[in-house]
C-alpha cells in the first residue's frame, strides 16, 4: 500500500506533464485533422519523458538534490543562466496556458465567462501552493485527474470500425488537404507536449520534497513507468475521440467544448461531468507543477531557500517567486490572449527549448562525483544520446516550420 502511494508523484507528473492543457488541445487538434497517424510520435514521446525522469529522479534520490541545483554547480553559471532563462520562459507559458485551460474547463461547468474564472483560478492555485502540504496536493490531484479515463471509455462506447481506427495508426503521409509541412510542424508539437523542460524539474524536485534516497530507486523507476505510459495511454484515447467524431465531419479544434464533444455524445451528461472534473483536475495539477517548477528552478540557480516541506516563512523567495510567475500569467491572459493559441504555442517552444534541459541531466546523471555507482548504464546512455539527436532536430525545425505553416493553419 505504502508502494502504491508512492507512484501519485508519477500519476500527478502524468497527468500534469502528458495531460496538460498543452497535450489535451495538441491531441485533439491533431485527432481532429490526422486521425490517429500521428500516434507514434506520443509513443516516441513517452520513451523519451521515462528516459530522462527516471534519470532525474536518480540524481535527486542518490545525491538528495534536485536536478537544477546539481546543473548550475556541475555546469557553470553561464550553461546554467542559459537554461534556467529557457526554462523558465517556457514553463511561464505553460503556466499561462494552465491557467486558462482551468478557466475554459470551468466555464464547460457552470457557462460564466472564462475572463471571470481566470483571476479565481489563479487564486486557488496559489492558496494550494501556500497552505497544502505537498502529499496531499499529489494524491488528490493525481486522483481526481484519473477520471480522464473518461476519454478512454469514450471510444469504446462509440463504437468504433476497429479495424480502420487500428489500420489508421500507420504513420502514414499527411492525409486529404493536409500538407507534409503541416504534419511535421503538429508532430513537433506533439512531441514538445510529452517532454515539457518542467517535467524533469518538477519530478526531482517532487523526489527531494519526499526525500527520496537510493533505498527509493525502485520507487523512482516505478513512478517513471506507471505514470508516464499511462499518461500516454489517455493522450491517445482522447485523439482517436477527435478521430472518431470530428474528421469525418472536417471539424478543427479550436475550443475547449469541441475537445469533449465526443465523450458527450458517447456517454451523456454523467460520463461529460467525469471528464470536465478530470480536466479542471488536470490544468489544475499541471498548473501547480509549473508553478512550482517556476519557484524550484529559479531558487535552485540562486541559492534559495525553497520547498513545501520548509514553512513559506522559512522559503520566502520561493514563494514569492510563484506568486509573481502567477500574476504574469494572469497579466499575459488579461490580454484576451485566446488560451487555446497560448496552448498551441507553448508547445512548440518546449520543443526549442528540450536540449537546454536534456543534455545537462545526461551530463549530470553520467558523472560519478554525484552518482557514484548509480551513473548511467550503456543502454540509458544508447537511449539519452538517441534522443538527444531528435531533440536537436526538432529544436532546430520548430520555427521554421511554425513561419512555414503559419503555426499549422
Amino acid at each position: 500500500m505504502k508502494r502504491l502511494f508512492a507512484v501519485a508523484l508519477g500519476i500527478l507528473t502524468a497527468i500534469g506533464g502528458f495531460l496538460d492543457a498543452g497535450d489535451l488541445v495538441t491531441n485533439a487538434v491533431v485527432g481532429s485533422r490526422f486521425g490517429l497517424s500521428l500516434a507514434w510520435v506520443v509513443v516516441v514521446g513517452v520513451v523519451g519523458i521515462c528516459v530522462f525522469a527516471n534519470m532525474s529522479g536518480r540524481v535527486a534520490a542518490v545525491s538528495s538534490r534536485a536536478t537544477f541545483e546539481i546543473i548550475r554547480e556541475r555546469l557553470g553559471p553561464r550553461v546554467g543562466a542559459a537554461n534556467l532563462l529557457a526554462s523558465f520562459a517556457v514553463t511561464l507559458l505553460t503556466l499561462t496556458a494552465e491557467v486558462g485551460g482551468i478557466a475554459l474547463a470551468l466555464q464547460l461547468a457552470s457557462s460564466v465567462e472564462p475572463r471571470l474564472w481566470m483571476p479565481v483560478a489563479a487564486l486557488a492555485v496559489w492558496l494550494v501552493l501556500w497552505r497544502v502540504k505537498f502529499k496531499v496536493m499529489e494524491n488528490v490531484t493525481g486522483l481526481l485527474g484519473l477520471t480522464l479515463v473518461g476519454f478512454a471509455v469514450a471510444v469504446f462506447l462509440l463504437g468504433p470500425d476497429w479495424g480502420d481506427l487500428t489500420a489508421s495508426l500507420a504513420p502514414t503521409s499527411a492525409p486529404g488537404s493536409e500538407s507534409v509541412a503541416v504534419y511535421w510542424y503538429f508532430a513537433i508539437a506533439l512531441f514538445g507536449a510529452a517532454m515539457t523542460p518542467y517535467e524533469v524539474f518538477f519530478f526531482s524536485s517532487g523526489g527531494v520534497e519526499e526525500r527520496w534516497t537510493v533505498k527509493d530507486l525502485a520507487t523512482t523507476r516505478l513512478n517513471v513507468l506507471i505514470g508516464f505510459p499511462f499518461g500516454g495511454i489517455l493522450s491517445i484515447a482522447i485523439a482517436a475521440c477527435a478521430a472518431i467524431v470530428l474528421l469525418p465531419l472536417g471539424v478543427q479544434v479550436d475550443s475547449m467544448s469541441q475537445i469533449v464533444l465526443p465523450v458527450a455524445l458517447a456517454g451523456g451528461t454523467l460520463l461529460l461531468a467525469v471528464v470536465i472534473l478530470g480536466i479542471v483536475a488536470a490544468t489544475f495539477g499541471a498548473a501547480l507543477e509549473t508553478a512550482l517548477s517556476s519557484g524550484y528552478t529559479i531558487s535552485q540557480y540562486f541559492g534559495w531557500s525553497w520547498g513545501k516541506f520548509r514553512r513559506p516563512a522559512r522559503a520566502a523567495r520561493f514563494h514569492l517567486t510563484m506568486i509573481i510567475a502567477l500574476l504574469l500569467a494572469l497579466g499575459i491572459l488579461a490580454t484576451n490572449v485566446d488560451p487555446i493559441a497560448v496552448t498551441e504555442y507553448s508547445v512548440v517552444f518546449s520543443a526549442v527549448a528540450l536540449p537546454l534541459t536534456y543534455l545537462p541531466v545526461l551530463v549530470v546523471a553520467n558523472d560519478p562525483e554525484y552518482m557514484g555507482k548509480h551513473v548511467n548504464g550503456r543502454v540509458t546512455n544508447l537511449l539519452g544520446t538517441v534522443y538527444l539527436v531528435l531533440i536537436l532536430v526538432a529544436s532546430l525545425a520548430a520555427i521554421p516550420l511554425m513561419i512555414i505553416t503559419e503555426a499549422g493553419a
